[in-house]
């Protein structure tokens, strides 16, 4: 099962938009209204991961392939919640619907409306951007006081929505913050319509090498302590998810469930080694192919083989 969060906030401070630029279509109601989403919306995103292709590239030379294998990378999957009102803990306004579904996420991802736009009007209670947060972990809190699960102890990233006039600037100054991160859901919207080489120009111009939303996607992923570790081969080249601390035997398992129970070792090299030496069997000869045994712990990017019995 993929990684769920949730995207939660008061009305009209820019999820749907960000749910929109995040899968990168426009699924969501984008509307000037409370509660344009009433029923949660649901995504699947890649985890954007620089080095699939790279080993994809790898596999097709050292095969003599004609074509390179397929890139799967790993996933998390968005779930666009209504709008949340001063009140909810109570019932108020879709209350009683926005909590059910935040039980149901791994992590929150809090957007807080950071700009100042008298077209769009404020609602739930909203007034500046540290009262909102306030307002919501309130809200989680109350909800909290009967629950047994702890809603609000549930990893929180807090995403400032800021207008395209200060994106630059603000980017530049809140990014060190490992539970936060700064975006402009309008322009990430915008950039859903680019080509793959107008963003990377918008990008350079601005002076940043990620879009907001490649940010926000690998934060949400540290958030819960998560690492990939990779399996590159003639049919595809896969990023596997797993919790940091993972053992070698449980990381098999996440492949297929009797891999755990049939583990033998790992042929285990780093990404970075691999790149260096380019092809498997150089790094081999090289000494930086290691086995390794049931207790071994994974490292984020690890490139693996399982040996496992029948």
């Amino acid at each position: 099962m993929p990684l769920k969060v949730g995207i939660v906030g008061l009305p009209n401070v820019g999820k749907s938009t960000l749910f929109n630029a995040l899968l990168k279509k426009r699924v969501a109601l984008s509307a000037n209204y409370p509660f344009a989403t009433v029923e949660p919306n649901v995504g699947v995103v890649a985890v954007p991961d620089n080095r699939l292709q790279a080993l994809s590239e790898l596999v097709q030379r050292e095969e003599s392939m004609s074509e390179k294998p397929p890139v799967v990378p790993a996933v998390v999957e968005f779930v666009d919640i209504a709008g949340l009102v001063k009140g909810a803990a109570e019932g108020e306004g879709l209350g009683n619907q926005f909590l059910s579904h935040i039980r149901e996420v791994d992590a929150i991802i809090h957007v807080i409306r950071d700009f100042e736009d008298p077209n769009i009007i404020r609602a739930g209670g909203s007034s500046n951007p540290k009262d909102d947060k306030e307002l919501i972990e309130t809200e989680l809190a109350l909800a909290d006081i009967d629950k047994v699960d702890k809603l609000s102890t549930k990893p929180v990233l807090y995403v400032y929505n800021v207008s395209e006039e200060e994106y630059e600037s603000r980017i530049k100054n809140q990014e060190s913050s490992k539970d936060q991160v700064v975006i402009s859901a309008k322009i990430e919207e915008e950039l859903v319509d680019y080509s793959e080489e107008e963003r990377k120009e918008y990008l350079h111009e601005l002076g940043i090498e990620e879009t907001g939303l490649e940010r926000l996607i690998k934060k949400a992923y540290a958030l819960l302590g998560l690492i990939s570790f990779l399996t590159a081969g003639k049919k595809e080249v896969k990023a596997w998810t797993i919790k940091q601390g993972t053992k070698a035997p449980q990381a098999a398992g996440v492949i297929h469930t009797d891999f755990e129970k049939n583990f033998i070792r790992a042929e285990v090299v780093s990404y970075d080694e691999l790149l260096v030496h380019g092809s498997r069997s150089k790094a081999k000869e090289a000494g930086k192919v290691r086995t390794e045994g049931k207790d071994y712990i994974m490292k984020d990017g690890d490139v693996v083989e399982f040996l496992v019995g029948s």
